[in-house]
């Protein structure tokens, strides 16, 4: 069974349509790349997806065979759907500790939460040192780490990505690309991710679609999308 099915997504911004009818999918296990420019309609695809205030949505949009028509976006991560938003995404005057605990709020197993919440301090060691910190205190690159943790305490089986790399430096990038492309090898966490480093989210990609003013306008294998002349012009700098 494909585990997002999108068709004929449309979004508004009020009387804006951002939109116009995307159809879009992920199978069980995948990583998904969703490439643009600037202001092509990348963001609000998630946002769409993840039914957020202030979009006026329509289109089917299904998640392992449920439709999210009505869900409302607090409940999808106990369907197993996360979201990292653009711009981090955590809970700024809560400590760290406290911010991971709130990303497994849909969980009881108290011992697998508690075995979790130290894998990721073991993945990301800087974490680990500010567990009672105030997450509003760290620094961009480590509320990027702990948002991306937060996300992963709800186990999910789709974790949307939007634009993780922006803001931070280049090592750190790299490390959260290798932590992505481990966390689907290792536990089958299916990825969609918007990426402003169109080179390195399909380094580690099954397949991705192009967006430009709202519509899917190319999709295919990633390594077909690499070769593409005109994307590899527009999108991959060479």
């Amino acid at each position: 069974m494909t585990l997002l099915e999108v068709e004929r997504l449309q979004a508004s911004y009020g009387q804006v349509r951002a939109l116009h009818g995307i159809d879009l999918s992920v199978e069980p296990g995948e990583v998904v790349v969703l490439m643009g420019a600037n202001g092509a309609g990348k963001t609000t695809t998630l946002r769409a997806l993840c039914q957020m205030p202030g979009l006026t949505v329509s289109g089917s949009v299904r998640f392992d065979g449920r439709s999210l028509s009505g869900v409302r976006t607090e409940h999808l991560a106990g369907l197993g759907m996360a979201h990292v938003p653009q711009g981090r995404g955590t809970f700024p005057e809560l400590t760290v500790e406290e911010n991971l605990q709130a990303g497994a709020y849909v969980r009881r197993d108290r011992a697998g939460i508690r075995s979790d919440m130290e894998r990721w301090y073991d993945t990301f060691p800087r974490l680990s040192d500010r567990r009672a910190q105030v997450a509003g205190t760290l620094s961009g690159g480590e509320q990027q780490m702990l948002a991306v943790a937060r996300a992963c305490l709800s186990r999910p089986q789709l974790l949307l990505l939007d634009e993780p790399s922006l803001g931070l430096a280049p090592l750190v990038i790299h490390q959260l690309f290798e932590i992505f492309a481990e966390l689907n090898r290792t536990d089958g966490t299916a990825l969609l991710v918007v990426e402003q480093n169109a080179s390195l989210a399909l380094s580690i990609a099954t397949r991705a679609y192009v967006i430009e003013s709202g519509e899917i306008v190319l999709s295919g294998p990633a390594s077909d999308l690499q070769a593409d002349d005109g994307v590899r012009r527009a999108y991959l700098g060479f």
